[in-house]
């Protein structure tokens, strides 16, 4: 394997959380909850580890910053294009799968 530097470690990291950022705002049509069922993280998993990340860095970030950050727009707004109510289906499996930190 080839050796990265910290810094091109940071760097390459830094560009495939952007690019997965992007990719999740592409695809609204996939659903927070179908994220967590096949995954077991979402976008809101995500603004909360860069919350976490800014916290430990020693800046404040709200929640709703974070999560616009992540979802590119406001969150209700996100909500308001893209979310649908989920099935009972779904959320039955959420509830037995749901890491323990939700």
């Amino acid at each position: 394997m080839t050796e990265l530097s910290q810094a091109q470690q940071r760097d390459f990291e830094a560009a495939a959380f952007r690019r997965l950022v992007e990719h999740l705002r592409a695809r609204g049509d996939v659903q927070n909850i179908d994220l967590m069922n096949l995954a077991g993280f979402c976008r809101n998993c995500l603004s909360n580890w860069y919350r976490d990340a800014a916290t430990e860095a020693g800046t404040d970030l709200s929640k709703e910053q974070s999560r616009e950050i992540v979802y590119g727009m406001p969150y209700a707004e996100w909500q308001a294009q893209n979310q649908t109510e989920a099935s009972d289906a779904k959320k039955a499996l959420f509830e037995v799968s749901r890491p323990k930190d939700h």
